[in-house]
């Protein structure tokens, strides 16, 4: 039985179209650019605003100004203070978390996927080709810093423990006891958030059962890895959850510190 073989040609097959795509496929890149630029823009004015992001009656801080390490933090400086209290405005009071938080993001591979394809069309979608000539990936700079991403994470890991703390010191009273308000619900919520979004991180995964080459040797380590596998098919979703959480907790603090409006209590 014979066989007939194809020629093969010495070049790819020429398509005029960008893309045989019949979806919306513009949609995507499209929202993802607005509610980025729009987030950086809300978050880097915030972070440099300099005022309303402490409730001294509640011990209310808002995660974009903590830990606040500049002497003109007063209350809210929890963890001491290193900066001075004049301080081009450029430069954040939490500039000790803020910079590694971003890195965190920025190298996060939900985020690469996103703002690859809202801000660089590289590519705009699967299927669609895109306008660069080149592509070397990550491996030079300034993307081969993408590989620093399991570092930063150890970072933010960090700074969820002190979110954590500054969640727990929100359940404060108006006599300095114990007491509960919208913003302490609004805080913890947002804490759980950002951990579920640290947690289901893939260098978390990694970390916790990544190098087994037994797992019935490790039923502990299994066990965690497990969890957070769970965690990791949802981190997408953590990723854009918390850029909304960490906005109502920011805006919410600032409204209250600024007697805009009044804190609504549950309890004391």
């Amino acid at each position: 039985m014979s066989t007939v073989e194809a020629p093969i040609g010495r070049d790819r097959a020429q398509i005029a179209q960008r893309t045989l795509r019949t979806d919306n496929w513009r949609k995507y890149p499209l929202v993802t650019f607005v509610i980025f630029t729009a987030w950086v823009a809300y978050a880097t004015i915030r972070s440099m605003w300099g005022s309303a992001f402490w409730v001294d009656e509640y011990h209310y801080l808002t995660p974009f100004y903590s830990p606040c390490v500049s002497n003109a933090c007063g209350n809210a400086a929890e963890f001491g203070t290193f900066l001075p209290k004049s301080l081009p405005f450029f430069i954040p009071y939490a500039a000790v978390s803020l910079p590694f938080l971003l890195l965190f993001r920025l190298t996060c591979y939900y985020y690469r996927k996103a703002y690859y394809r809202s801000f660089w069309a590289s590519p705009s979608a699967c299927g669609v080709r895109e306008p660069h000539q080149k592509y070397t990936g990550e491996t030079r700079f300034p993307l081969v810093g993408q590989n620093l991403h399991r570092y930063f994470w150890v970072f933010a890991a960090v700074i969820s423990v002190i979110n954590t703390w500054d969640a727990i010191n929100a359940f404060h009273g108006k006599d300095g006891g114990f007491g509960i308000g919208l913003g302490t619900v609004i805080l913890f919520v947002d804490m759980l958030l950002l951990w579920a979004y640290t947690i289901s991180c893939h260098t978390c995964r990694h970390v916790m059962g990544g190098r087994l080459k037994n797992f019935s040797k490790h039923p502990v380590r299994y066990w965690a890895w497990t969890q957070v596998s769970k965690l990791n098919e949802r981190h997408g979703q953590f990723a854009l959850i918390t850029l909304g959480s960490l906005v109502v907790a920011d805006f919410y603090v600032m409204l209250v510190a600024s007697s805009t409006i009044s804190d609504l209590r549950f309890f004391n």
